[in-house]
């Protein structure tokens, strides 16, 4: 009988990029964990989450930071998603393990593709494929919005000024990064690298 040994793999393989004007990279080491709320326990979470991360429940389309670099997304009234930095497919564990009781925990590492993008040409790149209104004076620093991009379902957020983070299912992940890339190769070929 064969032997096989498999060895985990992110869904864009550790990509980088630079277009000039806009880089992409898929961050190393990311986990993402889902927490519900149990009926009820609103108050319970948002005391656990105070506690353990030091920051308060973000609103539907936003996020808060808290220690450790964790970003906790609101992705609807009773969902969030927790972004940090974590090595293997511990990420649900961890989080469940900080909240007790207080939450119900997914893991959802595997689930997404994560890319970011920044530099001066960031937002030109983006307005091709983005339907959301990104200038600065709208899109603030701490918004996390779902929107679809050619067809494709991404959560876009914004990490700073000239930078930006998207996550999509990780089952279309080759399409998500061609849509992407031609995005930020347009924008090289127009000269357009305006914000």
């Amino acid at each position: 009988m064969a032997e096989f040994e498999l060895a985990p793999r992110s869904p864009l393989g550790g990509i980088r990029q630079d277009f000039g004007g806009v880089s992409l990279s898929e961050p190393a080491g990311l986990g993402i964990a889902a927490i519900a709320v149990p009926r009820g326990g609103d108050a319970a979470l948002a005391d656990a989450v105070r506690a353990v991360w030091g920051m308060e429940l973000p609103t539907v389309g936003r996020y808060s930071i808290g220690t450790d670099g964790l970003r906790l997304i609101g992705m609807s009234p009773d969902q969030f998603f927790a972004v940090f930095p974590c090595e293997g497919p511990d990420a649900a564990r961890i989080v469940a393990t900080a909240l007790g009781e207080a939450a119900w925990v997914t893991e959802q590492s595997d689930a997404w593709a994560v890319l970011d993008l920044e530099g001066p040409g960031v937002r030109a790149a983006l307005e091709r494929v983005c339907p959301l209104d990104l200038h600065p004076d709208l899109f603030a620093a701490d918004l996390a919005q779902r929107t679809l991009m050619e067809h494709l379902s991404v959560i876009v957020m914004r990490l700073a000024e000239d930078r930006f983070r998207l996550m999509s299912p990780s089952s279309s992940a080759l399409s998500f990064l061609h849509m992407v890339e031609t995005s930020a190769r347009n924008i090289v070929r127009g000269g357009d690298h305006g914000a």
